[in-house]
């Protein structure tokens, strides 16, 4: 898996590709910890997301809760089309933002 930030003045977008599961779900918790508390908005870009476990899916919904107490949201940019089915099989898709 691999991690490209882009980060502007308030917002930050998170560029995820590979596989999200549990041998790399640590890495991107490691990383959504890291994030600034000025960031209002977080973009997870899952386009490139190859495959996404259960660790996986629990890393992204932190990412939501992280983002909660700072009155900041996460927003799931072009999830690939293994990413959105599994997305939608969960029910996530109806607790998250995705675009």
């Amino acid at each position: 898996m691999t991690i490209t930030e882009n980060k502007s003045s308030n917002s930050l977008e998170l560029v995820i590709s590979g596989r999200l599961d549990t041998g790399t779900a640590p890495e991107l918790e490691a990383k959504l910890k890291q994030i600034d508390k000025d960031t209002q908005t977080l973009y997870l870009n899952l386009q490139n997301i190859q495959y996404i476990s259960s660790a996986g899916l629990r890393v992204v919904l932190l990412a939501h809760k992280l983002m909660l107490p700072t009155g900041g949201k996460m927003i799931i940019r072009s999830p690939s089309a293994f990413t959105k089915q599994v997305l939608e099989a969960t029910g996530m898709d109806s607790i998250l933002t995705v675009e």
